[in-house]
């Protein structure tokens, strides 16, 4: 009998430490097994997709696991667009569609939902799963595709909207809205779905408001051409696949082409930005800064209210004028805390017409507050005078072809050049050698120091102190810097031929950050760029159309396409001592397969066949 209790109390016991241990590990979950990457299924939906005649204003789609909407307003693309989106909503294994506007008849809907139904848990996206019905008695089943890219650097452009309108004429892409849309993905591919027989315009637009209107400031691009979708029959291929990896069997089929689906457009934004007045920056006392918010064509009218600065301010401008600063000459304008004032300048009203703006500003500089705390400093303390400072570009190795570049942080009053002395190494000996002296810029605060420099020999630059007074009698310090001069050896050069000359090219040098690094006109015989040290180069060519020298973006107002861009499609690796010589087609291939991947934007790999 005891034996049998002893039994049942350490079945009991054991019974307990395995439901104690079940409880401990409740946070655990279920472990093992591969992960679910299954997107989920489709069961059913009202109405059917491809469903005719229905003119109910909700859809509702049933799926094999819950399933949640992922950033509706951005992934799913209603055609045609709607000015009152439908609500998308998910509940359990349903998601339904209710539409906020009248439906029109004898018209083909077509709701494509990108990557927005995701299942519960995993988050599998069922990608661009499109959902099609008509009010009428047949639907729209043409569809065009292709790729935007940014027309400057021909990276893909992702979130742009593409549209079509049967209208021939381009203004009709500021009054209407698009009769069908698609919307570009990661790699810029465009898909517009149930279009019918005809011949269409075509446009991408950067949408900044969701009105699927063009106005002036957003990005766009545009078609030249009418496009005619239409279809063909053809072979193609299925791949079958036994795993991720390991190919099972490619079966061949007679399949549906829907062309064009190779469209190029080149998305740009114009050169017309609105013009206003941004700010004013007033950080040291004896200067402040107007900012605008683009290029100006004049200066702003300043009219002081409570201060004289006739003749006694110097004027830093940039080249588009929408960056100033003026440097105030008289103590006792700089010691005035608040000098207010008016502006008169050119502002864009709601049409970008320049019309006049006046605006009255107090331009405070504002002082560093006191600390409370701190030691009053005695009255024979020496106060520290604050020289006059300057920047420099030398360098331990400086290259060939550089000027040595002095920046200065306010304008000059004065210069000694006498007190500068750039001396080379002869053998173990500084000899001093001539050199030029030039102003680079309108308000004395850059200059360039020049010299026809000689590889591998080594230079050494002195400064007395005092060789520069400021306008503000601050006086500079002492300075000397030495250099070498870097080895011809250790530099390469290109050759670029055309094989296709164009008088109006321009060829351009990038690095491996597709940073312009040079610019040089096409020459017949071969454009040349030197001194580049050793390393990865790629290659940008523009059509210089105006012949500025620059590339030019597009205009909208005119109906000018931005200027055309070709990419070299091999990365240039350059060694030391090396002349590479390379001849370009930049016809060969289409622009779309131009660009290596390398320096491609926004993308991590992008498939050009599919």
């Amino acid at each position: 009998m005891k034996k049998t209790l002893n039994i049942k109390f350490s079945i009991v016991a054991c019974a307990s430490l395995l439901l104690a241990y079940a409880c401990a590990n409740r946070g655990q979950g279920p472990t093992g097994g591969p992960k679910d990457t299954t997107p989920p299924r489709i069961l059913k939906s009202f109405p059917k997709n491809g469903a005719l005649n229905f003119k109910k204003k909700t859809i509702q789609i049933e799926f094999d696991e819950i399933v949640t909407i992922e950033k509706s307003s951005e992934n799913v693309i209603i055609s045609p667009p709607q000015v009152k989106p439908p609500d998308v909503k998910s509940l359990g294994k349903k998601i339904s569609i209710n539409f906020n506007e009248n439906l029109s008849d004898s018209t083909t809907y077509t709701i494509n939902f990108g990557s927005a139904i995701v299942d519960n848990n995993e988050k599998n996206p069922l990608k661009n799963y499109v959902f099609s019905f008509s009010t009428g008695n047949e639907i729209d089943t043409l569809k065009i595709s292709g790729t935007v890219l940014n027309a400057e650097d021909l990276n893909p452009i992702s979130g742009i909207f593409v549209g079509v309108y049967v209208e021939s004429d381009d203004s009709i892409f500021m009054h209407k809205p698009f009769l069908r849309i698609g919307k570009t993905d990661e790699f810029g591919r465009f898909t517009i779905d149930n279009i019918k027989k005809g011949k269409y315009k075509v446009f991408a637009l950067g949408d900044s408001n969701r009105d699927y209107l063009y106005q002036s400031g957003e990005g766009l691009a545009l078609c030249d051409s009418l496009i005619e979708p239409h279809f063909r029959f053809e072979q193609m291929k299925d791949t079958i696949w036994k795993d991720t990896i390991t190919i099972d069997s490619i079966r061949n089929y007679i399949g549906t082409r829907f062309l064009p689906d190779n469209l190029t457009l080149r998305y740009f934004k114009d050169s017309k930005k609105r013009q206003y007045f941004v700010k004013y920056e007033r950080k040291e006392p004896y200067s402040f800064s107007l900012f605008f918010n683009t290029a100006a064509n004049k200066l702003p009218e300043i009219k002081p209210l409570n201060f004289d600065w006739k003749r006694k301010y110097l004027l830093q401008k940039n080249t588009t004028m929408d960056s100033l600063t003026y440097w105030l000459t008289d103590s006792v304008v700089w010691n005035t805390d608040t000098l207010k004032m008016t502006i008169k300048y050119q502002k864009s009203d709601s049409l970008f017409n320049l019309v006049s703006a006046t605006d009255t500003l107090n331009v405070t500089f504002r002082k560093a507050k006191i600390n409370p705390k701190a030691k009053v400093k005695k009255k024979n303390t020496l106060i520290k005078v604050e020289p006059y400072k300057f920047t420099n570009n030398i360098n331990q190795t400086f290259e060939i072809f550089n000027p040595i570049i002095l920046r200065f942080e306010a304008p000059i009053e004065n210069i000694d050049i006498s007190k500068i002395t750039l001396s080379q190494k002869i053998d173990t000996v500084l000899k001093t050698i001539p050199f030029k002296w030039r102003q680079i810029d309108s308000t004395k605060m850059n200059y360039y120091i020049e010299n026809k420099w000689i590889a591998e020999k080594s230079y050494e630059i002195k400064i007395d102190s005092a060789a520069f007074k400021s306008i503000y009698n601050k006086i500079s310090n002492k300075f000397s810097s030495q250099f070498k001069i870097r080895s011809l050896e250790e530099y390469s050069s290109v050759k670029i031929l055309l094989a296709n000359f164009n008088s109006k090219a321009i060829i351009q040098v990038l690095d491996s950050k597709d940073v312009l690094l040079s610019s040089k006109p096409a020459i017949p015989k071969g454009t040349v760029f030197e001194h580049l040290t050793p390393g990865d180069y790629y290659l940008r060519m523009f059509i210089d159309e105006n012949g500025n020298g620059k590339w030019d973006t597009g205009d909208f107002a005119v109906r000018r396409q931005p200027e055309e861009v070709f990419y070299y499609p091999k990365k240039l690796t350059l060694k030391a001592n090396w002349e590479f010589e390379e001849t370009w087609d930049y016809t060969l291939l289409p622009v779309l397969e131009q660009k290596p991947a390398e320096i491609r934007k926004d993308v991590t790999k992008l498939k050009l066949n599919n």
